[in-house]
C-alpha cells in the first residue's frame, strides 16, 4: 500500500482534543479554582476576543502555508519543503506564535492574574523544549537553506 502524502495525512484526533483541553482547559480551570486577583475587569476583558481571533488566524495561516507547499508540519513524518512564505517571512514559528497570542487573549478575557501564567509557561516550554529540537531537525534536513533562513527571520518576531 502506498504511503499517504503529507497533505493527506491526518493528525490523531484524540491528540488534538487533548491539546485543546490542556491549552484551553487549564487556564480556565485555574482561573476558577485559584482566582488570585482580577487584573483586567469590565469591558476591557472582551478585547481578549480580538486577540484570540488574531492568534487563531495567524496559527491557521501558518498551517495553510504548509498545505500549499504540500508538506507536513509534523517533523516526525518528514518535511519535504522548507516553508518560508506567508507568515513564515516574519516568524520562524507563526503557529507557536499564534498559540501564544490566543493564550494571551484568553488570559485577557478571563482577566485573572493566574490566567497570565499559561502564556508565559507556553512561551518557556516552546522556546526552550519544543523549538530547539525542531530547528536541529530542520538544519539536518535542509542544511544551508535553513541556516540562511534562520539568519534572516527571527524565532518569534
Amino acid at each position: 500500500m502506498k504511503e499517504k502524502n503529507a497533505t493527506q495525512r491526518r493528525r490523531n484526533p484524540a491528540a488534538t482534543v487533548l491539546e485543546i483541553m490542556i491549552l484551553l482547559g487549564a487556564p480556565i480551570l485555574f482561573h476558577f479554582l485559584l482566582p488570585i486577583e482580577k487584573v483586567i475587569t469590565g469591558f476591557w476583558r472582551f478585547s481578549g476576543i480580538i486577540v484570540i481571533v488574531f492568534g487563531l488566524i495567524l496559527a491557521n495561516s501558518g498551517a495553510g502555508e504548509f498545505r500549499k507547499a504540500g508538506t507536513d508540519f509534523q517533523l516526525q513524518t518528514g518535511g519535504r519543503a522548507l516553508v518560508t512564505s506567508g507568515p513564515f517571512r516574519y516568524s520562524r514559528n507563526p503557529m507557536y506564535l499564534g498559540m501564544l497570542i490566543w493564550l494571551t487573549g484568553l488570559a485577557v478575557l478571563l482577566g485573572s492574574l493566574i490566567a497570565f501564567l499559561f502564556p508565559l509557561l507556553f512561551f518557556v516550554l516552546a522556546n526552550f523544549l519544543l523549538i530547539p529540537p525542531e530547528e536541529k531537525k530542520l538544519q539536518q534536513t535542509f542544511g544551508e537553506q535553513f541556516v540562511s533562513y534562520r539568519h534572516r527571520v527571527r524565532r518569534w518576531l
